[in-house]
């Protein structure tokens, strides 16, 4: 791997993957789509995109992506997970759907849904620790929050009083959705710790 452009997979099973790539594209990474085993071993990085944590649940342990990834994190691969991806980062979900399984990685415990349904979903300017120049703009979309993190996990943002953002070593995680909004500021932060990693 070049020490200046990472490669980074987004987990293109379900969700907003294409915003992703673009995303990754813009904070100076080679972005590619990963559906299969095979297509992970090949990344330095992976991003756990929103859509339905159940239905990715469901879809990595069809498509035998479920361990190959939950390996890859346990042994340092950076990953970055939003909405969805976060609730997949979780060692814990407090209401889980019957059957639902997470990749792990980050020890927190995490509510579903927890900021209401998808005609709640709002914006709001989310002040991130480490990333310079002013809040980012969370959109939030049925969003989940982190009811309790561990000793190890790192707090990077709340809002309304609960946590929206985390980082554990090589996992980062917010609740929120930064590449709907054509700011690259958190993907930037992502990228550069897969770069740091490589």
């Amino acid at each position: 791997m070049s020490s200046t452009t990472p490669v980074i997979g987004v987990l293109a099973l379900q969700g907003d993957v294409r915003e992703h790539l673009i995303a990754l594209a813009a904070a100076d990474a080679v972005a590619r789509p990963v559906r299969r085993p095979e297509e992970l071993a090949e990344v330095d990085g992976l991003v756990l995109p929103g859509g339905e944590s159940t239905t990715i649940s469901k879809l990595a342990v069809l498509f035998g992506l479920m361990e190959p990834v939950r390996e890859r994190i346990a042994a340092g691969m950076p990953v970055y997970g939003t909405c969805a991806g976060l609730i997949m980062l979780a060692d814990k979900i407090l209401d889980p759907r019957s059957g639902q399984e997470t990749f792990g990685g980050i020890d927190m415990i995490v509510r579903r849904n927890a900021f209401g349904r998808q005609n709640e979903s709002f914006e709001a300017a989310v002040a991130v620790d480490g990333i310079e120049d002013g809040p980012v703009e969370g959109v939030f979309i049925r969003a989940p929050w982190v009811e309790s993190v561990g000793a190890r996990t790192e707090v990077l943002a709340e809002h309304g009083g609960h946590i929206v953002a985390v980082r554990q070593g090589n996992a980062l995680a917010t609740s929120f959705h930064p590449e709907l909004t054509g700011d690259h500021r958190i993907h930037r932060l992502f990228v550069d710790m897969v770069r740091a990693e490589g």
